[in-house]
């Protein structure tokens, strides 16, 4: 489901759309984690009775029973921030005083009442979500200053692939994205984000195990210039 304006896609529809493939997943990949997007209590249940594993609230809350629904599976969860914007509408003029200071209180108190509700802990993760009730100004600088995001302790999660902040940074289409987006990649990586959404996997993975090898988290993986 398109997380940005356009056809309604009513609860049945996402349903249909999303809960047979978790099911498919699951049968085919008992090992893996299944995470699943959704800002809906009928779909994340459908989806964790079938076997997801984490729920991405992609809308902040914005169906607060969404985390009864955690609590209720033990499933993980994703903490987001929208500035409290209306599902699958673009900002207009949104203002933050200190937007990376705004980002922090909401989903820290967000992953805080999820372990109140019964969410396990260690299955939360925080979300600055980039562009989602900002504009560029906002997401370049929590890209920027993401290590004030990461300093609260909770894992941080990154979705950075093709965003419109990306793009309006160097005025390019989605699809000349990609190396701005693995440059944001480096950027959140330096700094300490725990987990990435992307769409180009190889290719971020590339960066991100080049970002551990500059900074000394990992040997390279093979060296052999000026020793033989």
């Amino acid at each position: 489901m398109k997380a940005g304006p356009g056809a309604d896609v009513d609860v049945d529809e996402e349903t249909r759309r999303v809960v047979p493939f978790v099911a498919q997943l699951r049968a085919r990949f008992p090992d893996v984690a299944i995470s699943v997007d959704t800002w809906r209590r009928e779909v994340g249940r459908r989806a964790c009775a079938e076997g997801a594993d984490l729920i991405n609230d992609t809308w902040a809350g914005a169906d607060p029973a969404l985390a009864e629904v955690a609590a209720e599976f033990g499933a993980g969860y994703v903490c987001s921030h929208t500035g409290g914007a209306v599902p699958r509408t673009r900002p207009h003029r949104v203002r933050y005083p200190d937007v990376v200071a705004d980002v922090i209180a909401e989903v820290t108190g967000r992953a805080e009442e999820l372990v109140r509700l019964g969410v396990p802990a260690d299955g939360l993760l925080v979300d600055p979500t980039h562009d989602f009730g900002k504009n560029t100004w906002h997401s370049l600088t929590l890209t920027r200053e993401l290590g004030r995001l990461v300093d609260t302790g909770w894992p941080v999660l990154v979705a950075l692939s093709n965003k419109d902040f990306v793009g309006e940074a160097l005025d390019l289409p989605v699809e000349r994205r990609l190396y701005g987006t693995l440059a944001a990649t480096a950027v959140c990586a330096w700094q300490g984000a725990a987990v990435f959404r992307a769409h180009n996997v190889a290719e971020t993975c590339q960066a991100l195990e080049m970002v551990s090898v500059i900074k000394g988290d990992k040997t390279p993986a093979h060296v052999i210039r000026g020793l033989t």
